[in-house]
């Protein structure tokens, strides 16, 4: 079976499954790269590629409870729409997502990671 042997993460630190999520890569033995995506937000172009990978759409992998979100009417929004609008507020990017050599997830809840170790 496969193992995975490297991995990305973007990553919020004041997240506690954010935090989760890497402490088990780093029990697998992986040190993976750290993107602190509210820092450094992705381009569209990388979102909508690690949205692909993951097998969502833009409406799954938002973060509804954010205030932006209701702010901006994203409920009733199109999906072109609500990756616009996480394009231009990255606090709305549910995170943490994680890629590996073996996939991409959304790891949530955090044990969700194993399945691309």
């Amino acid at each position: 079976m496969a193992t995975a042997t490297t991995a990305t993460i973007l990553h919020n630190p004041r997240c506690g499954t954010s935090r989760n999520t890497l402490a088990i890569l780093r029990e697998a033995g992986i040190e993976p790269t750290v993107v602190k995506y509210l820092d450094t937000p992705p381009t569209r172009d990388e979102l909508v590629a690690l949205l692909d990978e993951a097998g969502l759409r833009p409406s799954e992998a938002v973060r509804r409870k954010e205030k932006i979100y209701g702010e901006l009417g994203l409920a009733d929004a199109s999906e072109d729409a609500v990756l616009d609008a996480m394009i231009e507020h990255p606090i709305l990017i549910e995170r943490p997502f994680v890629r590996t050599n073996l996939g991409t997830v959304l790891a949530r809840p955090a044990d969700k990671v194993r399945e691309i170790l």
